[in-house]
């Protein structure tokens, strides 16, 4: 008896090393990790970051800014300027991970579920990026969001352009994370990167006046994915001790 149950102490130790490992684990097993609300890797020999998706059609708010900006203020690209924040969403699509903002602008105050469904039909989402998934756990996935990062969020060269103050393109190539301030943290997932734009052979005096060499411009640009907070906000009567606005 004794010697069958050592036997098959070892056939399932044989069988359990046998079964196929987290792939997520094995692909990021050299890289540095970071958890939080969305857990990302830093793969340092490739300057990438690797994040975890494991929340599906699950509302969170997207804000990014811009932590070091331009330095002129006629043209507006200033030290903490808030780009914009939505309610956005993660769907899996086969091998496509899909960030979508809703509508909110439209929306059926009626609890009637048909009603609710028309609105929703009746006005356009956006998708806002798309993600090629890498691997796919089937609850969870692993995508490459380094691009998603490091691209001109803030609309800096249009808004440059549009100030006729030179003609700039963003570069990959001089763009990259910024990892001092990228972070993660329970409720909020934080990730920064230093954006480069290139040209400015017809730069303006704004633009002159605070580059060093305004061939080249370099700012950094900060995106937040925060978990929304609950239902349970409860109003407060209006008080005039309160401030200036009533809502």
């Amino acid at each position: 008896m004794r010697s069958f149950f050592i036997t098959a102490l070892c056939v399932r130790s044989l069988f359990a090393s046998a079964q196929p490992a987290s792939k997520i684990a094995d692909k990021t097993k050299n890289m540095q990790r970071y958890n939080g609300y969305f857990t990302f890797w830093w793969d340092a020999a490739n300057g990438k970051i690797w994040m975890l998706v494991d929340k599906f059609d699950k509302e969170f708010l997207y804000v990014h800014s811009l932590p070091a900006g331009l330095g002129s203020n006629d043209i507006g690209l200033d030290l903490g300027l808030i780009g914009g924040s939505r309610i956005v969403s993660f769907n899996k699509v086969g091998k496509k991970l899909l960030l979508v903002q809703p509508n909110y602008s439209y929306r059926a105050l009626s609890p009637d579920k048909n009603e609710q469904r028309a609105v929703k039909e009746s006005f356009a989402q956006s998708t806002i990026a798309s993600f090629v998934v890498d691997e796919d756990e089937g609850d969870k996935v692993l995508v490459d969001a380094t691009a998603f990062f490091v691209r001109d969020a803030q609309n800096v060269a249009d808004r440059i352009r549009l100030m006729k103050q030179g003609t700039y393109i963003f570069s990959e190539p001089r763009s990259a994370i910024y990892l001092p301030n990228t972070k993660n943290f329970p409720l909020n997932t934080e990730v920064e990167a230093t954006i480069t734009f290139t040209g400015g052979s017809d730069a303006g005096r704004f633009v002159t006046t605070v580059t060093p060499s305004a061939e080249a411009i370099t700012v950094r640009m900060h995106h937040s994915f925060v978990q929304l907070p609950d239902d349970a906000y409860k109003p407060r009567r209006s008080d005039i001790r309160i401030g200036y606005f009533g809502i």
